[in-house]
């Protein structure tokens, strides 16, 4: 199994755009997204992926396949932060797996990847009410950490 973690180019906005819809759908029973009256999801960042230096928007394949994305923001400052105290921070902003590639490692090893990639302090963001991400948070940052406090 190969995994890729690629940067999103504008040209394949769409791709992103319709990702995003089945990331809102999925968390939509611990975020509560509601649709437009045309059937779609809202999400106010699309553009901002690439109009924000700071933000770096990647797409996850699996075998070639398209199994996710991953929308990263670098270098944060502290006022803008929820958690770090730090001078600046990067942020995992939103993080999808799609269900088909779930319980393979696939997450665990973009997160890694991105961690690697970037390095520095981190914050990564879920809704309290998602377990699963909690959950999968949890474990992926002891692992990379080497520490079981999260």
């Amino acid at each position: 199994m190969t995994v890729t973690l690629s940067l999103c180019p504008y040209e394949d906005k769409t791709v992103l755009s319709n990702l995003i819809q089945l990331y809102r759908y999925d968390s939509s029973e611990f975020e509560g997204h509601i649709l437009s009256q045309h059937g779609l999801y809202s999400y106010k960042y699309l553009d901002h992926q690439w109009t924000e230096e700071y933000r770096r928007p990647f797409i996850v394949k699996v075998d070639g396949e398209i199994a996710g994305f991953v929308l990263v923001i670098l270098d944060v400052p502290r006022d803008f932060t929820k958690l770090s105290n730090r001078e600046k921070t990067n942020v995992i902003s939103d993080f999808f797996i799609m269900r088909k590639f779930r319980g393979r490692g696939i997450g665990r090893h973009v997160a890694f990847s991105i961690f690697e990639q970037f390095k520095g302090a981190w914050e990564v963001r879920q809704t309290s009410e998602n377990k699963p991400a909690y959950a999968f948070w949890k474990k992926v940052i002891a692992e990379f950490t080497q520490d079981s406090s999260y």
